[in-house]
């Protein structure tokens, strides 16, 4: 019997790190405190904070967001519009599905490496948030 290996990339600690650092940086610019989530490609958590005044909600939220985005490799705003098609609104039900902005794929080279997930301000500057952290780390 023959088995096969596939390598999935995923975002570094460094990457991730360097990325929460430009998110935080984007949040107060916007005046707003914030919970980020980054994970891997997986989905699983790989750097997280919580902004001593941001509301114990977003964490849940952050986090959802950052595996929603990771999991098809769509930004979560994106989802509203999925959500109308009769054959993938049953999505809307999985417990971990956010499709509220604020959520967006780390993606290099064509491969999904994770995704970030911003939560406390609105979905709209959580969204511009995230996309303008990942430009300053060279994601976008």
């Amino acid at each position: 019997m023959t088995s096969q290996i596939i390598n999935t990339a995923t975002i570094s600690l460094d990457a991730a790190q360097a990325l929460l650092a430009e998110a935080r940086r984007a949040c107060a610019e916007r005046g707003f405190a914030a919970t980020i989530a980054i994970t891997d490609a997986g989905g699983h958590l790989r750097v997280f904070e919580r902004a001593d005044t941001a509301p114990f909600l977003t964490v849940g939220v952050a986090t959802d967001k950052a595996w929603t985005a990771a999991s098809f490799g769509l930004s979560t705003h994106q989802w509203n519009q999925h959500m109308a098609d009769p054959t993938v609104a049953a999505l809307a039900h999985h417990p971990r599905m956010t499709p509220v902005g604020g959520g967006v794929p780390i993606i290099h080279e064509g491969q999904i490496l994770g995704g970030i997930g911003i939560s406390g301000g609105t979905s709209t500057q959580d969204h511009e948030a995230a996309e303008d952290a990942l430009r300053h780390v060279g994601f976008l």
